[in-house]
């Protein structure tokens, strides 16, 4: 240990900094880690100061690094330290690689590759685990790519452990994109793994030439990943990368913008013996159509026939596909409503409740009055199979619907639906049921009227808020149903616990009764501040023409209109106060337009495209944007949600919309 401390103290650790400030506690845990009790938390303190969570790489880092690779090296060091160390070691020299170089100390580089000969001979480390995490910190040795590859193929030959074996050809197609003499004969070695024996050996070799080559397609990636998940075990896809559905995401992500290769496998995998598999195929074809709108037509029918999967699960999370594609998924409405005849899980319905809750999700998506009965039947009973809170996560784990997702729009149908919803409102036991069913009675406005008696009964309640943002929606009838003093006595005590309650409350209050004063003075101080600016722009846009008087401080804002709902909401306000356009539309076509070129649009954006549509012809400077969001083929949304393809819709016929509205004769306001 003297040895591998020497001159650590000749270090002014004091000028070095770390995430935490000074590094001058880092000595300390060097120190820590040949002492047994401590080295584990040596090892996490080092990862945690030193690294932190990654974006940079601080000043303490270039000097630390020797003493971290000499306690790696060090067989008295515990086999788990020496790996966590190892892990400190390969995250460092990935940030290094990747962070903006502003945020990475000066003397990183060079440290790196002093320290990379020190790592070569630990590719020998008696531990495989440590074996594997050394090849992969070698990875990114980029500037001695020809030297570590050659160490990587050696250690290859003789390398026992089918996850080293992995990691090490991995590694040696990320450095071949930085080789030299090495390059061509390190492509040839990779592509001649594709056709070897072990399946998991093919795939990985996909994968390191997409890193060698990045951006280049080869068909032969596609014969290779098609030839693996089609003929042989899905146990030998992977050793241990986990369940078969996510080797098969992982597998076919391999084929890159390869399209037609990837749509091809993903149709074969969807027929596949295996259910894991199938679940692993669904998942790549609802990636694909989150991303691309002619995904519909290449895979919405193989992923269509999974309604009749003998496994519930697939067929659940077809018929989710199917109802995130909206009206594309038409053709297989009577597939779907044939899930949901039976309600009870008897006869010939679909028996799992989840998959029966998608079914009626997706046909209620599609318009169809055939989830209504069924949708009534649920309300009425002892459980709906629905949340009553909507879920945003990315990605395909299969959550709760929401009520208001399979509902809300089912406003038409508010005479069969209500009874069932009003007696569950009035058995509601929780903040959240009341919450949910009080957001369900907001979404059909008008409509809702029956539940008037209800909802004012919920006033007292801690639903206060939602139940009068619902009687606010309502409209006339509710407004003459409601104690003007009651709604007063409400807004001078709101539910407590509920900081947010306040805003709303007056909000709702002067939508429902035409007094904004409460709002006004609630809100209007928030028009200079950096937060609530929106509430309080939303509330002069309501305003209308009585908003003159604040017109001013509008256009004041309005320049520092960049981004998220701001130039909506002070745009709006601005041209509902003046009729005037022109001052607006600019501002409105600098929001959007960056979308339209990246992608990534999120609500705001749509709610924006529908403003334009408001505006008439006013709104020409935006007819590219909007045409640029129609012609796309990749969705101009986020993708891998199920939320993606309901945005896209919704920005495609906001934006058709707005291009006929600016097309109208007269259209301009």
């Amino acid at each position: 240990m003297s040895d591998a401390l020497a001159r650590l103290d000749a270090v002014d650790w004091s000028a070095l900094r770390h995430a935490y400030g000074a590094a001058e506690d880092v000595p300390g845990m060097l120190r820590d880690l040949y002492r047994p009790e401590q080295a584990a938390g040596a090892a996490d303190d080092l990862l945690t100061h030193v690294h932190h969570q990654g974006g940079g790489v601080y000043s303490s880092a270039p000097a630390a690094l020797p003493y971290v690779i000499a306690a790696i090296a060090d067989p008295a060091v515990a086999a788990d330290v020496r790996g966590e160390l190892l892990y400190l070691v390969g995250a460092l020299a990935g940030a290094g690689n990747t962070a903006e170089p502003r945020f990475v100390t000066s003397g990183w580089s060079a440290a790196w590759d002093l320290a990379v000969p020190d790592l070569l001979p630990l590719l020998d480390d008696p531990v495989a685990v440590n074996r594997t995490a050394v090849a992969d910190a070698l990875a990114e040795a980029h500037r001695r790519a020809d030297e570590v590859i050659a160490a990587l193929r050696a250690r290859w030959d003789v390398e026992p452990d089918p996850q080293t074996r992995l990691q090490l050809i991995d590694s040696v197609g990320s450095l071949t994109a930085h080789a030299g003499e090495q390059r061509s004969t390190s492509l040839d070695w990779l592509r001649h793994l594709m056709d070897a024996a072990d399946p998991s050996v093919r795939l990985v070799a996909v994968q390191a030439l997409r890193r060698a080559l990045p951006g280049q397609d080869d068909t032969a990636y596609a014969r290779t990943v098609s030839e693996v998940l089609s003929g042989s075990e899905p146990t030998t896809w992977r050793p241990g990368g986990g369940a078969a559905e996510a080797t098969v995401v992982w597998a076919l992500g391999l084929l890159g913008a390869d399209r037609e290769g990837r749509a091809d496998a993903t149709r074969r995998l969807l027929g596949h013996r295996d259910p894991s598999v199938r679940a692993g195929a669904l998942q790549a074809a609802a990636q694909a159509l989150s991303a691309r709108r002619s995904a519909v037509a290449e895979l919405l029918p193989s992923v269509a026939r999974a309604l009749s999967d003998p496994d519930p699960g697939n067929r659940l999370f077809a018929a989710r596909v199917l109802g995130m594609c909206g009206h594309a998924s038409l053709p297989w409405a009577d597939a779907l409503a044939a899930m949901v005849t039976n309600d009870e899980g008897e006869g010939e319905g679909e028996a799992d409740l989840p998959a029966r809750s998608h079914a009626l999700w997706a046909l209620s998506r599609l318009g169809d009055v055939r989830c209504v009965a069924p949708l009534a039947r649920r309300l009425g009973g002892a459980r709906t199979g629905f949340a009553y809170h909507a879920s945003h996560a990315d990605g395909w784990w299969t959550y709760e619907l929401s009520l208001g997702e399979v509902a809300g729009g089912l406003g038409a149908h508010a005479g069969v639906l209500l009874p069932p919803v009003r007696a569950r409102l009035a058995a509601a036991s929780t903040l959240d049921e009341r919450r949910g069913l009080c957001q369900l009675l907001e979404s059909w406005g008008a409509a809702a009227a029956p539940a008037i008696p209800d909802l004012l009964g919920l006033l007292d309640t801690d639903a206060a808020v939602w139940a009068l943002d619902a009687l606010a929606a309502i409209g006339p009838a509710a407004a003459e149903a409601v104690p003007r003093e009651r709604l007063r006595a409400l807004l001078g005590n709101p539910p407590a616990g509920q900081p947010f309650a306040p805003r709303c409350l007056a909000l709702a209050y002067g939508r429902l009764t035409g007094d904004r004063r409460p709002a006004l003075d609630l809100l209007l101080p928030q028009l200079g501040e950096l937060y609530g600016r929106e509430s309080a722009a939303l509330l002069l846009g309501e305003l209308g023409q009585a908003g003159a008087p604040y017109a001013g401080r509008l256009r004041e804002l309005l320049p520092l209109c960049k981004g998220g709902w701001l130039p909506l909401r002070v745009g709006e306000a601005l041209w509902r106060i003046t009729g005037r356009a022109d001052e607006v539309v600019p501002v409105l076509v600098r929001a959007i337009a960056p979308f339209a070129e990246r992608g990534g649009a999120y609500p705001a954006v749509v709610e924006t495209v529908k403003l334009l549509a408001d505006m008439g012809a006013d709104a020409a400077p935006a007819e590219p944007a909007l045409r640029a969001f129609l012609d796309a083929d990749e969705r101009p949304v986020r993708h891998g949600t199920w939320r993606s393809v309901p945005e896209d819709d919704a920005l495609c016929g906001a934006a058709r919309a707005a291009l006929l509205a600016i097309s109208a004769p007269g259209g301009a306001t």
